[in-house]
């Protein structure tokens, strides 16, 4: 100890020197901690996804969701055998300090893939049919009391609802444990869909395909879809644009727009014929996930709608009305009368399960036989 005070002297004659060698100290310290973390979290994985199952997340972090299109990508590749996925909801239940996973998923799919998570048939069918419904683990409910048949509030500290405000509310449709030894039960699991339709932002990425040419009427209705989805859905992002003047290049563009955005949700086709390019494009990318919706009645794209394919929808002018309106503005001229300066034909929705009432109210004629046929 006699010569602590001399040692002492002489770390800080050169202070910058003692004080980066100190740094340089806390920083390994740091690194360690930060690589045992990640070292753990990499071992982790592999428990939990065994010999034959792999977990996959974004590259930054499990809070950043990956596109949705991937999961028909990894599904076909060679090996597979099942797919699913489940998103960071980050809430916690009552207080900031009781937090623990929930991950909204598909409820069939995942329970499918995690065999050793324990659960009553009847209750993960209750889960797989309510909306709101969810599933906890064990260890949470004997934490917090937590029972079959409760209503639960979260707070997420991530996703707003569609009001705007951070509390949601599930209906508690089951209690599960583990049979792995070093498995874990602290997690909840809610059904996706509700989670989908409910966030107030991050619902979806679209992109808009758009008539490029001086057209009244396909520059019309392009625009206000543009405007409806940036006006009225907050939560759904248009995230390519792409015009078109030949209907004949559509699955070229639409091939380079999904090249760019592999994650997007859905796409707006102007009208049918390029939407039918957009289709063959979709098919040789092996998306089905991404959904199109489009203009006017056309046989191919309304099969690939009632056979559960990408077509989620086309609206179609009531185009008989459009022929007596027009008739009759005709007439007016004829006898001398004045018309309105704008006549609007009332429009419909057309979906796999009233294309037959869609197909007559449009065009006063059946469906086509095939499109009938494969409802």
């Amino acid at each position: 100890m006699k010569y602590f005070g001399l040692v002492w002297k002489n770390v800080w004659r050169k202070k910058i020197r003692t004080s980066l060698t100190i740094l340089s100290v806390l920083v390994a310290f740091l690194l360690f901690a930060l690589l045992s973390a990640i070292g753990y979290a990499f071992r982790a994985g592999a428990d939990v996804a065994d010999a034959e199952r792999l977990v996959v997340i974004e590259k930054i972090s499990l809070i950043n969701p990956l596109p949705i299109a991937y999961k028909n990508r990894i599904a076909a590749t060679e090996g597979v055998a099942g797919v699913t996925h489940a998103s960071w909801f980050g809430g916690y239940y009552q207080d900031p300090r009781n937090q623990f996973g929930q991950f909204p998923t598909e409820p069939y799919e995942y329970f499918a893939l995690y065999p050793e998570l324990d659960i009553a048939p009847e209750q993960l069918e209750a889960f797989a049919k309510n909306r709101t419904g969810a599933v906890i683990g064990k260890e949470i409910a004997d934490r917090f009391g937590i029972k079959v048949g409760d209503r639960i509030p979260l707070i997420s500290t991530i996703w707003p609802n569609a009001d705007g405000g951070n509390n949601w509310e599930f209906d508690i449709e089951g209690i599960f444990s583990t049979t792995e030894p070093r498995g874990s039960s602290a997690f909840m699991l809610m059904n996706y869909d509700y989670f989908e339709e409910s966030r107030q932002y991050g619902k979806g990425t679209v992109g808009w395909i758009f008539h490029d040419a001086d057209y009244y009427v396909t520059n019309q209705r392009d625009q206000a879809f543009k405007t409806t989805i940036e006006n009225d859905y907050p939560g759904i992002s248009i995230v390519a644009e792409q015009g078109i003047s030949d209907p004949a290049r559509a699955e070229e563009l639409a091939s380079a727009m999904l090249l760019q955005n592999p994650e997007l949700d859905g796409i707006y086709v102007t009208w049918a014929e390029p939407a039918d390019g957009v289709l063959a494009a979709l098919r040789s990318a092996g998306n089905a996930e991404t959904k199109v919706v489009t203009l006017d009645l056309s046989e191919p794209i309304a099969l690939d709608m009632v056979r559960g394919g990408n077509v989620a929808g086309i609206v179609a002018d009531e185009a008989y009305e459009l022929g007596r309106a027009m008739a009759a503005v005709g007439l007016k001229a004829l006898l001398g009368e004045e018309s309105p300066a704008f006549v609007v034909a009332p429009a419909l929705t057309v979906t796999a399960d009233n294309v037959a009432e869609g197909w007559q109210q449009s065009l006063h004629r059946d469906a086509p036989a095939s499109v009938l046929a494969a409802q």
